[in-house]
């Protein structure tokens, strides 16, 4: 998402959905080598030809870009945006940065743990102003530990389970 977006920054307004829907075979491709092709054949077209800055993005960011495209279709709907883990990152950051120096280990879990409830609570209370409103007025955050809804969670928890079944992974108690 991110990449698409920097590229965007070098499109014009008019151009911006042409270029976006141009650059879709590119990241939905089934491999690299595929993604190459579509890539440079993105280039070779007009659009391609009149937007060199936005394609030199995807250029720069090939090495960071390409591994995304080794996870199933499915694992991908999922983690294609990261902005609800950004989100959280940012408010955790913004807690931790204030306090500096933790004691034990114990510490840094019980102040993450209690600021994920903080933040949690902050949602529900904003959930719950919107109670009642029509969906189209509703502007609250959504669940960000239990619950939330992430379509396409099972068959990515599945393809997940699938990629990583030779890494054998332990649960953590």
């Amino acid at each position: 998402m991110h990449l698409i977006r920097a590229s965007l920054r070098y499109a014009s307004y008019t151009d911006r959905k042409k270029l976006a829907g141009a650059l879709r075979p590119v990241y939905t491709a089934v491999n690299a080598d595929a993604a190459e092709q579509a890539l440079t054949e993105l280039a070779d077209s007009p659009l391609g030809r009149k937007h060199k800055s936005a394609l030199a993005v995807w250029e720069r960011a090939w090495e960071r870009f390409t591994p995304f495209l080794s996870f199933p279709p499915e694992l991908r709907k999922v983690i294609y945006t990261t902005n609800t883990i950004e989100s959280l990152h940012y408010q955790i950051r913004k807690i931790i940065k204030n306090r500096g120096h933790f004691p034990t280990d114990d510490a840094v879990v019980k102040l993450l743990w209690l600021a994920i409830c903080d933040i949690e609570d902050k949602r529900a209370r904003a959930r719950g102003a919107d109670r009642g409103k029509p969906a189209n007025q509703r502007n609250a955050p959504a669940r960000l530990i239990e619950g939330s809804i992430t379509i396409g969670w099972k068959q990515a928890l599945a393809a997940l389970d699938e990629f990583c079944q030779d890494r054998n992974l332990e649960p953590i108690n």
